[in-house]
């Protein structure tokens, strides 16, 4: 294998002649195999935006001449769109607070730009990766920066599809209005509501999840670009420091402003803590309704089974005939990792110490990979699962036929202990609840089946009926 020789202040190493990276990048790649995953390919990108708005800034200021910033920009755009991301070999975790993906792009950017100037790869008297490519930067504004971006482009497509999960369960909750059935508190029967009332929940629920994430995308919208080290803004020119945020708003559709206090920024990551938070909620939501549909289907004979799941796959090897409800269990899996991931951001953002948090590698690392999974299992949920589902309408009335629960609803007209005492001989005997009270004339059929009507018993008609029944407790 052909190679050149590069050298840092800790030594050489031979580099292969055809790599874009140069010592830096293959000394991290040697100290760093911590995962076997590359850098995120969307903060790749980002960081590579983030090095064409610089390069535009220090042309425009005088500072980089003009064809080493067109060989910059140039590269820059090639990864920008996809290209050379082979050459990005520095592990997601890695030591040095994200230095090691920086110099992976410098290099990568600096040898890159003095091929298409004509010159050797390694040539770095062309084009130097820190004093031209980095040039006004530092790892610590840059890598947190396009952290920042990378959320911003992995929240929206999260969002597209919450906002498909939120619509589906709006639809299943119109399709199943008129289906009655029992309504259970710690798994025991309660009261009756409908399925609609059920699904309805669930949307609501996903509609504040909507809200919050999109909320948190304000957090990310404050950078520290051109803060450099540790917010002074050493080694930026005011020209550079003053412009550099408004070029990178030319090249993106997210309208970022500098931070006020660029130190704070620089220091402190609180804002990744607070979407991670967000994405943690959304998950907690998401298995809890998993659970509950997972309980709906259970049986299909000994079980629930007031809904059916879409049958996707065989659910044993053993047990012919069987189907497990494998995509809520996928999705509440991947709820448990976005937990787990918000732990580890948050232990890492509190890790951080004096001007600088070290540990920015590992939080972008279970973050990136907290919405990417977030998003794919919700889209599985919605055209695996949601869209599928379909009502057992006659047993879901069996059921609450069958139920004591709705004993509740006499109380008003017979008081907590007579209507105990029927709850308990219809468990005993196994004999309704509306047969007993037929049975020893407690109740006239007629008013009987008002106070039964399935609309009044899930407040369908607005409370009419609970109102009704409250007037009787007067009267008792």
């Amino acid at each position: 294998m052909n190679t050149r020789i590069e050298t840092d202040s800790i030594g050489s190493l031979e580099i292969p002649m055809e790599a874009y990276y140069g010592v830096q990048t293959l000394r991290a790649k040697n100290n760093f195999n911590i995962t076997g995953k590359p850098l995120h390919a969307t903060f790749i990108k980002n960081i590579a935006l983030l090095k064409k708005a610089a390069a535009i800034t220090n042309r425009d200021a005088n500072f980089l001449d003009s064809d080493k910033a067109v060989a910059i920009i140039s590269v820059c755009d090639e990864i920008i769109e996809g290209r050379l991301h082979n050459q990005f070999i520095v592990d997601a975790i890695q030591g040095g607070a994200g230095t090691s993906a920086n110099m992976n792009a410098n290099e990568v950017i600096a040898n890159r730009a003095i091929e298409l100037l004509g010159y050797p790869k390694g040539d770095y008297s062309i084009i130097h990766p820190n004093d031209h490519v980095n040039m006004g930067q530092s790892t610590n504004d840059i890598i947190p920066t396009a952290g920042k971006l990378t959320v911003l482009e992995l929240i929206d497509p999260l969002l597209l599809e919450l906002n498909r999960l939120h619509s589906a369960f709006m639809q299943k909750s119109k399709e199943f209005n008129t289906i009655i059935k029992m309504g259970r508190t710690q798994l025991q029967d309660a009261v009756p509501m409908t399925l609609g009332q059920s699904f309805h929940a669930y949307s609501s629920v996903l509609l504040r999840d909507i809200n919050r994430i999109t909320d948190v995308k304000k957090e990310m919208q404050t950078v520290n670009i051109g803060g450099t080290a540790i917010g002074t803004s050493i080694n930026a020119h005011p020209y550079y420091l003053h412009n550099i945020t408004k070029n990178i708003n030319k090249l993106i559709n997210q309208p970022l402003s500098q931070s006020d206090d660029l130190i704070d920024a620089t220091q402190n990551l609180d804002g990744f803590v607070t979407v991670s938070n967000s994405l943690k909620t959304l998950a907690v939501n998401l298995s809890k309704i998993c659970n509950d549909l997972r309980l709906l289907s259970s049986g299909p004979k000994t079980g629930f089974a007031e809904i059916t799941l879409p049958a996707k796959q065989n659910g044993s090897s053993i047990m012919p005939g069987k189907v497990n409800p494998v995509i809520p269990e996928v999705v509440s899996q991947v709820a448990f990792h976005v937990i787990g991931n918000d732990v580890t951001i948050s232990m890492a953002a509190e890790a951080g110490q004096l001007e600088l948090n070290a540990f920015e590698p590992v939080i972008f690392y279970n973050l990136f990979e907290s919405l990417d999974s977030l998003k794919g299992a919700i889209e599985t949920l919605i055209d695996n699962c949601i869209l599928g589902i379909t009502a057992n309408e006659e047993h879901c009335r069996d059921l609450l036929e069958s139920s004591v629960g709705i004993v509740t609803a006499l109380c008003p007209y017979l008081g907590y202990k007579k209507s105990a005492e029927i709850a308990k001989e219809s468990l005993t005997t196994c004999i309704p609840v509306k047969s007993i009270v037929l049975r020893d004339h407690l109740i006239d059929d007629k008013d009987l089946e008002l106070i039964l009507d399935p609309i009044s018993l899930a407040n369908m008609d607005k409370g009419c009926g609970a109102t009704l029944r409250i007037k009787k407790v007067a009267s008792l």
